[in-house]
């Protein structure tokens, strides 16, 4: 199907796609546009690791403010910079050199539904995790990331019924707001988080706030608005509302798993390992939805349950009735790992079947040879 995308936000129309169109210039003809999203991708990983290996359980900004290098923020305004840039200008580029492939459209929102929780991860770590006087509670942090999540299955449960990817406007103003805070701490330090910014509120209840409007006001009704409109003109991909919805089901009951382990757990396991849970959340997240863009690509239904709800309702059903005790925090951790291992599995699998069925490589422009 004929890749179509929307995009008629003001902040990239008028401010950032004449940037791009500049910055892409720059880009050597002979360079493959997959490059380019793997490349982004790469620096957001390193540089949410970099801030993990400072401030592991989201308290040094709270209780340490110098534990992070001022240096660690910048880098962070720079890979977001860079990662927003490449993820921008990537299609730009596959146009520019013939080389745009259903592969290249699966692995630039493949990515994306796996790059949107690392930025919200590595944010969390400005505004550091509630310690009595300042910072974020772990929940509002899961929560948050919900609401992220949500707002990406959304724009591609439109685009599996409508055939068209509106850009979500949260989009763009969420990139600039990231390099903006990331610069602010660097030039001011973790401090600015702390004090209360207005009326007594402080920057991160403004964000949330921010964040909530947008999705609750602005994307949710839009993708609703663009689905009925599409309804109304008769240019619907799936006749039924059965079909319509189906890519919901997974999405929604892997947030309910998650969050009856969040409540329920009798450790506390967001609170005893925030960082590993919310790292297991997107990850799981971005697997469920790979599967629905695969489908919407390919005009395929969408199985009811992702496989991965089953290990995960057994893992959550043993931690909840009291049978892990005190290995609650060990199975997290290789659940976590497991669910990684078999996320990238995945991913390169799917990767590697495309490349071959389309006789293209992945990371270069030169033609494969029939065998």
């Amino acid at each position: 199907s004929q890749y179509s995308a929307v995009d008629t936000n003001p902040l990239s129309v008028y401010i950032m796609q004449p940037i791009w169109n500049k910055i892409i210039k720059i880009v050597p003809l002979w360079i493959a546009p997959n490059l380019l999203t793997f490349s982004g991708f790469v620096m957001i990983l390193v540089n949410y690791f970099l801030i993990s290996f400072y401030d592991w359980d989201y308290t040094a900004s709270g209780t340490s403010p110098g534990l992070v290098p001022t240096w660690v923020w910048l880098f962070s305004a720079f890979t977001t910079f860079c990662a927003y840039a490449l993820d921008s200008i990537d299609g730009k580029h596959a146009r520019r050199t013939q080389s745009s492939t259903p592969l290249g459209e699966l692995f630039d929102h493949g990515l994306d539904s796996w790059a949107t929780s690392i930025f919200v991860l590595s944010f969390f770590s400005v505004c550091s995790r509630d310690n009595g006087k300042t910072g974020v509670s772990v929940y509002t942090m899961y929560i948050y990331l919900s609401i992220v999540l949500f707002n990406f299955m959304c724009s591609h449960w439109e685009k599996y019924n409508t055939g068209v990817l509106f850009l979500p406007w949260g989009y763009d103003i969420s990139q600039v707001v990231l390099i903006a805070a990331y610069l602010l701490t660097g030039a001011v330090g973790v401090e600015v988080w702390q004090k209360p910014f207005l009326f007594g509120y402080y920057i991160t209840d403004a964000l949330v706030m921010l964040l909530i409007g947008f999705s609750l006001f602005l994307s949710f009704p839009q993708t609703l608005y663009n689905i009925r409109r599409a309804h109304l003109k008769k240019t619907l991909k799936n006749d039924s509302l059965y079909e319509g919805l189906l890519p919901l089901v997974s999405p929604l009951l892997l947030f309910i798993l998650l969050t009856v382990w969040v409540v329920l757990s009798p450790s506390n396991i967001l609170a005893k390992q925030p960082r590993l849970f919310l790292w297991m959340v997107g990850v799981a997240f971005s697997n469920v939805i790979c599967k629905v863009i695969i489908c919407q690509m390919s005009s395929t239904q969408p199985e009811l349950f992702h496989w991965f709800l089953f290990p995960l309702a057994l893992v959550v059903y043993a931690a909840i009735s009291g049978l892990l005790g005190w290995t609650e925090e060990v199975v997290l951790a290789v659940f976590t790992a497991l669910v990684t291992a078999a996320h990238v599995h995945y991913g390169v699998c799917v990767g590697r079947q495309l490349s071959e069925h389309l006789n293209i490589y992945i990371f270069s422009l030169k033609k494969r040879v029939q065998e």
